[in-house]
C-alpha cells in the first residue's frame, strides 16, 4: 500500500519552496542591490527559476511568501502560515532533513547522519550501489527505504517493480517534502514503486518464496536495528530471492577502530550460512544466491 500517516490519510508530495540560510541571504543581497528578480533553486537543485523580490515579500511560481527571520545553518525550512518552519520532527527521536552541497539532502536522527554526503552526493552514492544489483527489468526488494534514493535510482535504471518498506513514519513525512524522493503516485513512476509503511523484519514473512530478483538492504546501524543483521532475517532474504539473484548489503565499518569488530565480515559469514556467495563491494557486501 502507499505510504500513509497514522490517521490513514495518504501523504502526497508537497510543492512548497525549501529555504536554507544561504539561499535566503542570496535573495536578500539581490534585493538590497536593487535587483527585482533573483534566479536560483528553491527545490534543492531540481530546477532553477526566477523569484520576484519586493520589500514585503517575494514570489515564486505565482505565489507570494514572507521574508524569513533568522535561519539556522544545516537546516531546511518550509512555509508555515506567515512564518517558516524547520523540516524536522521530534517524536521518539529528533529527525531532520539536512541540506548538502550536492542538492539531494541527507537526513539525521538524533544528530546521526543517515546517508553519506561529505565526499559524494547521496544520490550518486545510491546509484553506485544500485548498479551492483543491475535492476533493469527486475523485481527489487528495498528493505529500508529511507528517503527513497535506492528506489529513485532503480526507477531511472528501468526496474520492473521496486517494493520498498520504511518503518519510520517521520522518514515517510520527510520524503513528502524532499523533491529528490520519488513519489509512488507520480505519473512518471508508472506504478512501479510500491512504498509500504511497515517494519521489514516483520513484513518479510509475508513475502513469497523466490519472488524477487534482487535485494537492496541499507539498515540502520547494528546498535539500533540488530534484528536486521540476524541470521533469521538473512535466511528470509535468501528465501525471497530467486536463484542467481543479487543482494547488496550496506554495512560501513562501524566501531572497527575502537572495538576491533568487523561488521562486514560478520554479515558475509551469516549470508553464506543462508546460502549466498559473497564478496566485499563498495562499503558493504555483495551476495548472490547459489
Amino acid at each position: 500500500m502507499p505510504a500513509r500517516s497514522a490517521s490513514g490519510a495518504a501523504m502526497p508530495h508537497a510543492t512548497a519552496p525549501l529555504l536554507t540560510r544561504e539561499i535566503a541571504e542570496a535573495m536578500r543581497a539581490a534585493h538590497r542591490a536593487g535587483t527585482g528578480v533573483w534566479r536560483g533553486s528553491l527545490d534543492l537543485g531540481r530546477s532553477v527559476e526566477a523569484v520576484t523580490l519586493d520589500d514585503a515579500h517575494w514570489s515564486w511560481r505565482g505565489r507570494a511568501y514572507t521574508w524569513p527571520g533568522t535561519l539556522k545553518d544545516r537546516t531546511l525550512y518550509v512555509p508555515d502560515g506567515d512564518d517558516w518552519a524547520a523540516v524536522s520532527r521530534f517524536g521518539r527521536s529528533l529527525i531532520k532533513l539536512v541540506p548538502t552541497d550536492w542538492g539531494p539532502p541527507t537526513f539525521e536522527i538524533d544528530g546521526i547522519k543517515m546517508l553519506v554526503s561529505a565526499r559524494i552526493s547521496p544520490i550518486d552514492d545510491a546509484r553506485r550501489k544500485v548498479a551492483l544489483v543491475a535492476p533493469r527489468g527486475k523485481v527489487v526488494l528495498d528493505t529500508c527505504g529511507g528517503l527513497g534514493y535506492f528506489a529513485a535510482c532503480c526507477l531511472d535504471a528501468g526496474v520492473a517493480q521496486i517494493r520498498s518498506f520504511e518503518k519510520n513514519e517521520d522518514v515517510l513525512w520527510l520524503r513528502t517534502l524532499n523533491p529528490w524522493s520519488p513519489d509512488p503516485d507520480a505519473v512518471d513512476t508508472g506504478g512501479r514503486l510500491q512504498l509500504t509503511h511497515a517494519d521489514i523484519s516483520r513484513a518479510i514473512v509475508g513475502i513469497a518464496d523466490a519472488s524477487v530478483d534482487a535485494v537492496l538492504h541499507d539498515p540502520p546501524r547494528f546498535g539500533i536495528a540488530g534484528e536486521l543483521y540476524s541470521q533469521v532475517f538473512y535466511d528470509h532474504l535468501a528465501r525471497v530471492l530467486r536463484r542467481g539473484g543479487r543482494l547488496f548489503h550496506y554495512t560501513g565499518a562501524p566501531n572497527r577502530l575502537t572495538s576491533g569488530r568487523d561488521v562486514p565480515r560478520e554479515v558475509a559469514r551469516r549470508l553464506v550460512a543462508s546460502g549466498l556467495s559473497t564478496e566485499y563491494a563498495l562499503d558493504g557486501v555483495l551476495a548472490v544466491k547459489r
